[in-house]
């Protein structure tokens, strides 16, 4: 992943939007002991294809990133039917008051929907790495009265939130783009409770009949591979959507 903005005043930005995005330094994560793929020569670097950056992690080119420039395509309205977020609001069988982090949310097209399914007990963390997304975020919140959403400005490596903090992540059509995917695997396992959860909803390799580019899209198999490595659980993988599926992994308690 790639900063799309350079060391924009935290003070302007705060000028500019009604929220505090978050900006909280986490200690050094650990690997945990069950990860089975070495840090040692963990990437390859190859010739890259037009739409990924030369980078591979267990045999998987890494895609590039969408800029923020893409945030109202995130918005489009076809997205109720393309993706059926209720569908997926409901398949994550999630609790009044838990703690959700909604990993690379862009525009908050799911934290806000998440934010209404944990009430106002709950909370939700919208991380991104580009500032203008957290700007976005941040205008679209206070324009939907939402107040239990934090902007989290996270790195690439590292989601920058608490230890032990959130019952589930969410990542949304984000994973394929990381550039330090086991690396924020493993970030993201230090902030999930015991037994907490994170899941992947990404468009299915395995259909060809899904009309986005191939490195965009992840096969189950392909996904499994590596959040297993990373020393996740699989839990079990939905097909409830059109064109994507949503790979549920957990924490061990």
């Amino acid at each position: 992943m790639h900063y799309s903005a350079h060391c924009l005043s935290l003070c302007l930005l705060l000028s500019l939007v009604p929220l505090t995005i978050r900006l909280a330094a986490a200690p050094p994560t650990p690997v945990p002991a069950q990860a089975i793929v070495s840090t040692t020569n963990l990437y390859q670097s190859r010739a890259a294809t037009p739409d990924g950056i030369g980078k591979f992690f267990l045999n998987r080119e890494i895609s590039r990133v969408m800029g923020h420039e893409g945030a109202d395509w995130l918005e489009r309205p076809e997205r109720e039917t393309e993706e059926r977020p209720d569908t997926v609001l409901r398949l994550l069988n999630l609790k009044p008051g838990d703690t959700v982090a909604d990993i690379g949310a862009g525009s908050g097209y799911f934290s806000r929907r998440l934010a209404r399914a944990v009430g106002p007990r709950g909370h939700v963390f919208a991380v991104d790495i580009q500032i203008q997304m957290l700007t976005d975020i941040t205008n679209r919140l206070a324009r939907a009265g939402i107040t239990n959403v934090s902007p989290v400005l996270g790195a690439d490596r590292d989601p920058r939130l608490p230890p032990a903090s959130i019952d589930l992540a969410l990542l949304v059509d984000v994973y394929h783009e990381l550039e330090y995917p086991f690396e924020m695997l493993v970030a993201i396992s230090r902030s999930l409770k015991p037994g907490g959860r994170v899941v992947l909803v990404e468009y299915r390799a395995e259909d060809p009949a899904v009309p986005i580019k191939p490195l965009h899209k992840m096969s189950e198999a392909q996904a499994r591979r590596e959040l297993v490595a990373a020393g996740l659980q699989w839990l079990r993988t939905h097909r409830d959507l059109p064109r994507q599926h949503i790979l549920e992994f957990q924490k061990e308690p």
